[in-house]
């Protein structure tokens, strides 16, 4: 049965050779705009960061994992733009959930991201499709595809 409001494939091929298609874009900003407003949990957040190339700013939705008190963003599609933007702006970005929080994010070792990505499916219904792991899988099924899979802690950051 597929659940609510697309199904698991109908999510990858969204995602069809790591690129949003115009489906996947649409729900982008949809997401986006609503998880900005903070009416979602404190997990559902939109990510700023400047593009790369262009220096504009860009912004992407995206589910947040916590984890001993720590929150972390997951990528879901691996390496791509937001993740690219992130490590080239050395990793100052803005989180908008009512309102703009200037952040650090600082990317995990591949060694220590397997309990964040299983907390991640966990909690981040929309990510679940796209890592290949299911929900209570053991740790070493999810350190056997963490370094495909960007994660980056998130720290308020502090003025100097």
């Amino acid at each position: 049965m597929p659940r609510w409001p697309i199904s698991d494939e109908r999510a990858r091929e969204m995602y069809d050779g790591g690129r949003a298609n115009s489906d996947a874009r649409w729900f982008a900003r949809f997401w986006g705009r609503l998880f900005g407003t903070g009416v979602f949990p404190r997990r559902w957040v939109t990510l700023e960061v400047p593009g790369r190339i262009s220096g504009d700013l860009t912004s992407f939705p995206l589910g947040m994992a916590d984890l001993d008190g720590r929150w972390y963003l997951v990528s879901m599609l691996g390496e791509c733009n937001w993740v690219s933007n992130v490590r080239a702006n050395n990793g100052e970005a803005v989180l908008r959930r009512r309102g703009r929080r200037r952040v650090q994010l600082t990317e995990v070792p591949v060694s220590e991201r397997a309990p964040i990505l299983a907390r991640y499916v966990r909690i981040a219904p929309g990510g679940r499709p796209h890592i290949p792991v299911a929900v209570g899988s053991p740790l070493e099924e999810f350190e056997a595809v963490a370094d495909r899979y960007p994660v980056f802690e998130v720290a308020d950051q502090t003025s100097s």
